[in-house]
């Protein structure tokens, strides 16, 4: 599951359902929408029970209202049918798809009311996870044939993981670790207590490979050109450079020749990740992509002339 499999130019509305699958299982993705209903719904919703006549009918639109790339509409009319399985919910633009101002991606008819009740949790989660798609998406091309791969971390919202990674995935991007089982990834942290007890980097790695299941990968964290030769020597799998000049990058990427991947992590920004993907390295990590983006603008638009009493 850590890598997700998709052909170029697969980005038809049927397919992208087996995408979701092969994050979600059908009930993992309702759980997490039902939170997120009962977090906003869970105690009625006051304002549309008060003002709208429960046989007044609509049709409401989907409208972006900014440039980006399209995430999470399967998400969004599920959402819609959560409330009101008897919603008519029809998608017209596939997730992975540039959009831009006014660009119409759903539509959605039926009970005036179930659709305002799902309106702001659909549009939650389809702009939230098309503004982490947009920005990866830009990321991707900003190291356009380089050889290097933009990739995501853990730094994601608390019970929305795997929507957010398949949102990076959606842009363009690739999954990190989805979950501490997921790989070995030795730290900081990790370093420092053993070294505490005496060891070095060699026997960090050696006892994380006689101790972790057979055949997973084991990464490790170093900041100097030192640390990532006792890296390279003691056989890890990846080595992650953590805030690293450019030029050191380069330095271990031309010392490694391919015996490890490299990773560069920390402080990679827009500005710079065509830098660090020149130095040669294989996968850049930005955390950013999942807690530093901006929601894409989306809309749910009522169509006055298509209300009616049913």
């Amino acid at each position: 599951m850590r890598f997700l499999k998709r052909t170029q130019g697969d980005r038809s509305i049927k397919s992208q359902f087996a995408v979701l699958n092969d994050y979600f299982s059908v009930k993992q993705l309702e759980n997490i929408i039902d939170l997120a209903l009962d977090e906003d719904a869970g105690h009625g919703d006051v304002t549309t029970e008060a003002l709208i006549p429960p046989d007044l009918s609509g049709r409401a639109s989907l409208l972006v209202k900014a440039r980006g790339v399209l995430a999470g509409i399967e998400v969004a009319r599920r959402v819609f049918l959560r409330v009101d399985s008897d919603l008519d919910v029809e998608l017209l633009v596939p997730d992975g798809t540039a959009v831009k101002p006014g660009v119409v991606v759903g539509t959605v008819r039926g009970h005036l009311a179930a659709i305002l009740k799902a309106e702001r949790t659909a549009l939650n989660f389809l702009q939230r996870l098309s503004g982490i798609a947009s920005l990866t998406a830009r990321y991707v091309a900003r190291i356009k044939d380089t050889g290097a791969g933009i990739y995501d971390t853990r730094k994601t919202t608390p019970g929305l993981r795997l929507l957010e990674k398949y949102a990076i995935k959606t842009g363009g991007g690739h999954n990190h670790r989805l979950h501490l089982g997921d790989a070995v990834l030795i730290k900081d942290n990790h370093i420092g207590a053993l070294r505490a007890t005496g060891m070095g980097l060699g026997d960090i790695l050696a006892k994380a490979k006689r101790n972790s299941p057979a055949g997973m990968t084991v990464e490790i964290e170093v900041t100097n050109i030192a640390e990532a030769r006792e890296a390279l020597q003691a056989g890890a799998d990846i080595i992650m450079l953590d805030n690293m000049a450019l030029e050191d990058m380069a330095r271990v990427v031309k010392i490694a020749a391919g015996r490890a991947k490299i990773e560069a992590s920390g402080g990679i920004t827009l500005v710079n990740v065509r830098q660090v993907a020149l130095t040669g390295v294989d996968i850049i990590s930005v955390g950013a992509l999942t807690h530093s983006f901006k929601s894409l603008d989306i809309s749910l638009e009522l169509e006055s002339p298509a209300l009616k009493l049913l």
